[in-house]
């Protein structure tokens, strides 16, 4: 990413982290309609619940709550519509592959801005166990600890 490429995030799913064990990331655009654009640049949208996954040979992000903009002129905007992901066709098929034969799921963990398009992190993961979760979380706190042991010297 260049420096005239700056990243505008608008919404987190600080949740995944915790509740998914992370593989891999890939980055995908997503189809919108003018009020949708407004509302996630106000950044009001939420991804906490969200989830992509194919509908035929396309790639979708369903329950992404994009709130309606307030001051849209025309018929507004469904909020949890179904969004489209562009990918290329061959990372849909590697994607499609994988997630059939090894189980995993497609993860939202960003949505942000880059160049004026909408752009979505998505995280090939795992989920976690209960006790897989406690691990993490003991995990975190020792490094976040440690973290902070080293900058009282």
């Amino acid at each position: 990413m260049s420096e005239s490429e700056t990243r505008q995030v608008v919404a987190r799913n600080r949740r995944a982290y915790r509740n998914f064990e992370i593989f891999e990331k890939l980055e995908a655009g997503i189809v919108l309609v003018g009020p949708e654009v407004k509302s996630l640049r106000s950044g009001k949208s939420s991804i906490a619940e969200a989830y992509a996954g194919f509908k035929g040979h396309e790639l979708f992000l369903f329950d992404m709550h994009v709130p309606e903009y307030s001051h849209t002129g025309y018929t507004p905007h469904e909020p949890l519509r179904p969004r489209k992901l562009l990918l290329h066709r061959r990372e849909l098929r590697k994607l499609e592959e994988s997630l059939a034969r090894r189980g995993l799921t497609l993860v939202p963990l960003e949505i942000y801005f880059v160049s004026g398009r909408a752009k979505v992190e998505l995280g090939l993961a795992r989920g976690r166990k209960r006790h897989d979760k406690r691990d993490a979380v003991k995990r975190e706190e020792a490094r976040r600890e440690a973290r902070g042991a080293e900058g009282k010297r």
